[in-house]
């Protein structure tokens, strides 16, 4: 395959991280450099001997910079086919010299148009224009020309150039071209996106814009899917700040799979929704089991477990905080696909070892970056989108419907049901006390028939429990069901045609409600 001397270089960077070891690296192997403006001033500050781009074409900057490399001398230079003869003569009648590698990343689009005030003006100006057209152009000329637009990829280049006498493959190009659209193609998107949301010649700014655009990254190749006839392959966002399944690092285990993952993310989110120490156990999408401690791992765990053992196993389990050696104990004992948590401590990383099958995942801290843009599901034709349910609900303030106030534990096992409810699939209800998951009903097609299944799933007992429900009562049934099973007070959104008669059914039984004007459907 062919090898390409690296004989002249243009190099422009925004990220100029180990960008002069990487051009003193390339310069030991005779290349040429030719650079602009800041990138140009810190190699020449370096000691690295550069050409600009402008003496190199004989044409200066102007324009603020909007004008420098797009000149025939270097989009010649880029686009020859080495191997077209027509193509050469037309360098040589032009006094055109071949560029063999540019070394480029663009202007930071994504960054500037989130800091707070960004004008449509200053985002204008951030929108590299002789960068992608640079990259665009040595990309589609990989045979001959290497593009470079990640810091990662310098060691590996250099490297390669060892072993070749100063030469890059075909190979590798190609992969660097791949890369390369991968980048203009999000850049465009994110561009795209941005001008979407907004409405020529005034400050209204769309909640969606006209087009979406959207780029992931895979991260791996999957068995299969939700069934072992279907093919499946797990694509992650860039964003590392993300406290998000996407960022974790598998510690230990098999690999996932699509089902391991899907669940593996249910789990993290609800455990991320609760602000004391917690662990969640899913299965198939919904929280089996849930408690919270003062801090006690271990406490919290053998509680969430208690609320429905035969569910949990083959389950996932989620912790809010540090697993300790006695929780690592207490999880061996039963069989588990995954465990999650932000960090473990030595001795549970090594009696989870016990376990080589269940995979051990390590997941930034709940207090990281949680994202905050869109969902969106796939249907035939089609992409829905929304924005994110991120409500953090201040269970204060909800409206007291009832002759009855809540208790001061009350409240507190309704502010537990409400962040618990809000994960479990529609119809959804949840019997709570303050700190613990005790029965769930989810996914029904009647709502009385979920109040009904989270009194027939519960193995603790129900009296004195609290009750969350993800959207409005429709009739009095359903609360009067729930006093059967002992319910004291419960959370719902209201809104229903019915509530009046729904609130006179909880004041018979002496129950508190308070309604939210929030619901929480999860389809």
């Amino acid at each position: 395959m062919r090898q390409n001397d690296i004989k002249r270089v243009l190099i422009s960077v925004t990220d100029k991280t180990g960008i002069v070891e990487f051009a003193q690296g390339l310069q030991a192997y005779g290349a040429e450099i030719l650079s602009t403006g800041g990138t140009a001033a810190q190699l020449r500050k370096s000691g690295v001997p550069v050409t600009d781009v402008s003496d190199y074409t004989g044409f200066p900057e102007m324009m603020d910079g909007r004008l420098k490399t797009l000149h025939p001398k270097i989009h010649g230079g880029l686009l020859a086919l080495r191997d077209n003869e027509g193509h050469m003569d037309a360098l040589r009648k032009h006094g055109i010299n071949l560029i063999d590698m540019i070394v480029i990343n663009l202007y930071r689009f994504e960054d500037t148009v989130a800091k707070e005030g960004c004008t449509l003006e200053h985002a204008i100006e951030n929108i590299d224009i002789g960068g992608p057209t640079m990259l665009r152009a040595a990309s589609k000329n990989y045979r001959f020309v290497s593009v470079v637009t990640d810091p990662e990829d310098y060691p590996k280049i250099l490297a390669e150039m060892k072993q070749t006498g100063g030469r890059i493959s075909e190979a590798t190009n190609f992969e660097l071209a791949k890369k390369t659209f991968q980048l203009t193609a999000r850049y465009d998107g994110a561009i795209s996106n941005y001008l979407g949301l907004l409405v020529a010649g005034s400050p209204e700014k769309r909640d969606f814009p006209d087009t979406f655009s959207c780029q992931f990254a895979k991260a791996q190749d999957l068995r299969y899917g939700e069934n072992p006839h279907q093919k499946a392959a797990f694509y992650r966002e860039r964003d590392l700040q993300l406290s998000a399944l996407s960022n974790a690092r598998q510690i230990q285990g098999k690999e996932l799979s699509y089902n391991n993952i899907m669940d593996s993310d249910a789990a993290w989110q609800v455990v991320s929704d609760i602000p004391l120490p917690g662990v969640v156990i899913i299965k198939h999408a919904n929280p089996c089991g849930a408690a919270t401690s003062d801090g006690d791992m271990a406490e919290a765990f053998r509680k969430a477990l208690a609320g429905d053992p035969v569910s949990a196993f083959g389950g996932i389990v989620a912790l809010n905080r540090p697993v300790d050696a006695e929780t690592a104990e207490e999880m061996v004992k039963i069989f588990f696909e995954v465990i999650i948590a932000p960090k473990y401590s030595a001795d549970a990383v090594e009696i989870l070892g016990a376990k080589k099958n269940v995979r051990v995942l390590e997941i930034p801290a709940v207090c990281g970056k949680r994202s905050a843009g869109y969902d969106f599901r796939r249907v035939m034709g089609g992409l829905l989108v929304q924005d994110r349910d991120m409500d953090d609900f201040d269970i204060r303030t909800a409206k007291v419907v009832t002759k009855r106030v809540p208790t001061e534990a009350e409240y507190q096992a309704l502010d537990f049901a409400w962040r618990v409810v809000k994960h479990v699939k529609s119809n959804a209800i949840v019997y709570t006390t303050k700190d613990q998951l005790v029965g769930m009903g989810a996914g029904q097609t009647s709502r009385v028939d979920s109040v009904k299944i989270a009194k027939m799933k519960a193995v603790l007992p129900t009296e004195g429990c609290v009750l969350g429900s993800d959207a409005f009562f429709p009739f009095r049934d359903g609360l009067d069901m729930a006093a059967q099973a002992g319910i004291t007070a419960v959370i719902e959104p209201g809104g229903s045609i019915k509530d009046e008669e729904v609130i006179r059914a909880a004041d018979e039984h002496g129950i508190a409600m308070i309604f939210t004007g929030i619901r929480h459907f999860k389809h």
